[in-house]
């Protein structure tokens, strides 16, 4: 149990760094674990500007979890038209928005049990 949480918690550094590089916006981390039913202990939702920044963040994930952690998508989805690339992890989802989508799906209010921490731009 500590092992798979530690890492989770590399997982989630590792997704949050590669985002930040890209410079994603309007990141959260949605808590699922507490939640009966999940398929998930984690969400990580985020923000690209244009078809060009979803693919430069989702691209940057890939990358990134690839190179430091060993890691490889269980599966990806969206990437066609990149207005909404998920990317799944198995334990940590990551979602990548357009701004209108993101508004459209609402996914922090959907999940409304989740405990969701905003993440704060470095930049």
């Amino acid at each position: 149990m500590v092992k798979s949480k530690l890492k989770e918690t590399k997982l989630i550094d590792e997704i949050l760094f590669s985002i930040e590089d890209v410079k994603g916006v309007d990141v959260n981390i949605m808590d699922l674990s507490k939640i009966s039913n999940t398929v998930c202990g984690f969400f990580i939702v985020c923000t690209g500007t244009s078809n060009t920044h979803v693919a430069a963040i989702s691209n940057s994930v890939k990358r990134h979890v690839s190179k430091k952690l060993k890691e490889k998508p269980f599966s990806i989805e969206g990437v066609e038209n990149q207005e909404w690339v998920l990317i799944d992890y198995v334990d940590v989802v990551v979602h990548i928005f357009q701004r209108e989508i993101r508004e459209y799906y609402d996914l922090e209010n959907l999940w409304g049990d989740a405990k969701i921490t905003n993440v704060e731009s470095k930049a």
